[in-house]
C-alpha cells in the first residue's frame, strides 16, 4: 500500500502536467488522485471499523487525520471562492476600467512599464490569475500586433507573479502559507518579500527596455451594443472597484484583530459588496441588473479550480499521513546539507515543470514550525518558499496558472515563450533570489 498511493499520486501529478496533450482538465485528475490516496490509507490500515474512523478523523500519530486536513482545505477554498466572487463582481460592473482607461501613451517601452507596475500591484491586491486575464483583456485594446502582444503578456505573466508572491492574498501558494500558519505576520511578509518581487520583474524589464523599442499600433475602436447599452455609470463602476480593492485589503486585517480564519473575513467583505451593489441597482429594470448581481456573477467563478485544489491538497494529506513526506524531507535536508536557499531554488525551479500547490502543499506537510530558526512562524525558509515558488513558475508559459490563463487566451506558441520570454523569467528569478539571499541569509 505504501508503494501504490506513491505510483497513484505520481500518475495524477503527471496527468496534471500533461493535461493539454492529454485533452482531461487537471482538476479531473486531481479529484481522482486525492480520493484514491485516501482510499488507499483506509485500506493500509489493520483495525475494528471504531480504530480505522478514529485514525481517520485524528491521524495516525492522534493530531492530524482527514477532518483536520479538510478544516485546513476548506479554509482556503472558501478564501478563493470569496475573493473570485469579489473580482468578478468588479470586473461586471467594468471597474477596472477606472485605471485602464487611462493608458493613454503608444510607446512601447513606456507601455511596458506602466502595464508591467500596474499588474505587479494589481497582482499583490487581487490575484495573479485574475490580473492576467484583465491585463491581457487590456492589452487586446492597446495593442494590434499579435507578436508584439505576445511579448507584453509575457512579461504580464512575469510581473503577476511577481506581485502575487509578496501578498497573502496574491498568489494561492502564498495564501497557503498564510492560512496555516507558516506566515501569519502579513507586514512582514510584505515589507521582506517586496523588494525580491520587485527584482524579479524590474530586472527582466530593464534588459527588454533596450531593445523593445518603436511604437504599437492600436486596434480600431470597435464598439458593441453593450458597450453602449452597458448599464452602469461612471459613478459606479468607481464605487465597486473601490469597494472590491478596500474589501480585499481588509480581509487581512480583520484576521490580525479578530484571529478568526481568514475566509471569514473575505465573506464578510463579499456580504457588504453584495449588499451594496443590491442596493445600488434596485430601482433598475430586470434585465439591466441582473448581469451586474452576485448570482450572476457566481456563476462565472473558476469551479474547476477550486475542485483542482481539492483534490491535490487531500492527494498531498495523505501523503503527510502514511509519512512520506517525513522521509522526503530528510532526504532533501540531507542531500543540501540543511541549506535553506538551495532547497527552495530547486522547488521554485520545479513550480515551473509541474504546478506549485502541491510543491508548497508537500513543503507544508514535510516540515514543521518550529518554535525558533529558519522553519519558525515568518522564518527566512517559509518567506523564501513563498517567493521562489511564486516566481519560478514564470520560466514556462505552462509553470503557473497566469502563464496558462495566457496560452489560452492569447494561444501563445509555448517553444515561443521559451525562446523570448523564459530566460528574462529565469533571469529575473535568480536576480530576486540573490537580493533575498543578501538581505536574510
Amino acid at each position: 500500500m505504501s508503494i501504490l498511493i506513491i505510483v497513484v499520486f505520481v500518475l495524477g501529478y503527471a496527468a496534471i502536467a500533461f493535461e493539454h496533450p492529454l485533452k482531461i482538465d487537471k482538476a479531473a485528475s486531481a479529484l481522482i488522485a486525492g480520493m484514491l490516496c485516501w482510499a488507499i490509507y483506509v485500506f493500509s490500515l489493520n483495525g475494528s471499523g471504531h480504530d480505522i474512523m478514529h485514525t481517520i478523523e485524528h491521524g495516525a500519530s492522534g493530531n492530524g487525520g482527514l477532518y483536520h486536513h479538510m478544516f485546513d482545505i476548506a479554509n482556503i477554498l472558501f478564501f478563493l471562492m470569496g475573493a473570485m466572487t469579489i473580482v468578478e463582481l468588479v470586473d461586471a460592473h467594468e471597474g477596472f476600467a477606472v485605471i485602464t482607461d487611462r493608458i493613454k501613451t503608444t510607446d512601447k517601452t513606456k507601455l511596458l512599464w506602466i502595464i508591467c507596475i500596474l499588474t505587479f500591484f494589481f497582482s499583490a491586491a487581487l490575484d495573479n490569475l485574475t490580473t492576467t486575464i484583465v491585463m491581457i483583456s487590456l492589452l487586446r485594446k492597446l495593442v494590434k500586433d499579435q507578436k508584439t502582444r505576445w511579448m507584453f503578456v509575457g512579461m504580464v505573466v512575469i510581473a503577476a507573479n511577481a506581485g502575487g508572491a509578496w501578498s497573502p492574498i496574491g498568489d494561492v501558494t502564498t495564501t497557503m502559507l498564510w492560512i496555516k500558519g507558516q506566515l501569519p505576520n502579513v507586514p512582514s511578509l510584505i515589507i521582506d518579500l517586496i523588494a525580491p518581487s520587485m527584482v524579479s520583474l524590474l530586472v527582466p524589464l530593464g534588459i527588454l527596455s533596450f531593445t523593445f523599442k518603436g511604437n504599437v499600433e492600436r486596434p480600431m475602436a470597435t464598439e458593441t451594443v453593450g458597450h453602449y447599452l452597458n448599464p452602469t455609470t461612471s459613478g459606479e463602476r468607481s464605487i465597486v472597484f473601490i469597494l472590491g480593492l478596500l474589501g480585499l485589503i481588509f480581509v487581512p486585517i480583520f484576521k490580525t484583530v479578530t484571529h478568526l480564519p481568514p475566509f471569514m473575513g473575505m465573506m464578510l467583505s463579499l456580504g457588504v459588496i453584495w449588499t451594496v451593489t443590491e442596493l445600488m441597482h434596485k430601482g433598475k429594470s430586470k434585465e439591466d441588473k441582473a448581469p451586474l448581481s452576485v448570482i450572476s456573477v457566481l456563476q462565472k467563478i473558476d469551479v474547476a479550480s477550486v475542485l483542482f485544489f481539492l483534490g491535490i491538497l487531500l492527494a498531498v494529506a495523505a501523503l503527510q499521513e502514511f509519512g512520506h513526506l517525513d522521509t522526503v524531507a530528510a532526504s532533501l535536508d540531507k542531500t543540501f546539507d540543511g541549506n535553506i536557499f538551495s532547497m527552495n531554488i530547486v522547488i521554485g525551479l520545479l513550480s515551473s515543470i509541474v504546478d506549485n500547490v502541491p510543491l508548497v502543499a508537500a513543503a507544508q506537510g514535510m516540515f514543521d514550525i518550529a518554535p525558533s530558526g529558519n522553519f519558525a512562524a515568518n522564518g527566512n525558509f517559509w518567506k523564501f518558499l513563498a517567493y521562489c515558488a511564486g516566481t519560478g513558475g514564470s520560466a514556462l508559459i505552462v509553470g503557473s496558472a497566469a502563464g496558462v490563463a495566457a496560452m489560452g487566451l492569447e494561444k501563445i506558441d509555448f517553444m515561443w515563450y521559451l525562446k523570448k520570454v523564459s530566460w528574462l523569467a529565469v533571469i529575473g528569478y535568480f536576480a530576486g533570489a540573490i537580493t533575498y539571499y543578501f538581505m536574510f541569509l
